[in-house]
């Protein structure tokens, strides 16, 4: 599922499903203490980011409990599918949420948290870190700050 549309400034993309997910709520928390939004949001109501510019999405639609789960194959399929919703869609960036999510994705393998050389289509691309609770040399502190960067890059 997602929620985005083609005047959509940044498209947030993470893994698994926003109803069923804690990540999905942590990928919230995270957006509203960067600055993006002025108030917290419910995974549920991820369609109300699109009044701020963001659309969120899947890089793989099936949840697992870890990363880990998913075979390269899906990653790479949820990289194609992807690479063309933001080739139809068109946002400004697009915020890979999580590195390794990100370098499976899309055959990145040397890539790192922030900016990247890659653009697909018209769209510049992000890599943020991932608010996961496996993610533990990242706090709630350094990811906001970093979302945060890529708000200000993306002027919102």
């Amino acid at each position: 599922m997602s929620s985005c549309r083609r005047s959509t400034f940044t498209l947030l993309c993470a893994l698994g499903d926003r109803h069923r997910d804690q990540r999905a709520e942590m990928v919230q928390i995270t957006v509203h203490l960067s600055g993006f939004t002025p108030q917290l949001f419910r995974p549920a109501e991820q369609d109300a980011l699109l009044s701020y510019g963001l659309g969120i999405t899947n890089v793989v639609a099936r949840a697992t409990a870890r990363a880990d789960e998913l075979a390269a194959e899906e990653y790479r399929e949820g990289g194609r599918i992807l690479a063309a919703k933001v080739e139809r869609l068109r946002p400004r960036w697009l915020a890979v949420v999580g590195v390794t999510a990100y370098r499976a994705a899309f055959d990145e393998r040397k890539a790192a948290v922030g900016p990247q050389k890659r653009t697909i289509g018209s769209s510049r691309v992000w890599v943020l870190p991932n608010p996961s609770g496996l993610n533990a040399h990242w706090t709630a502190a350094t990811m906001a700050q970093e979302y945060g960067r890529l708000r200000e890059a993306a002027g919102l």
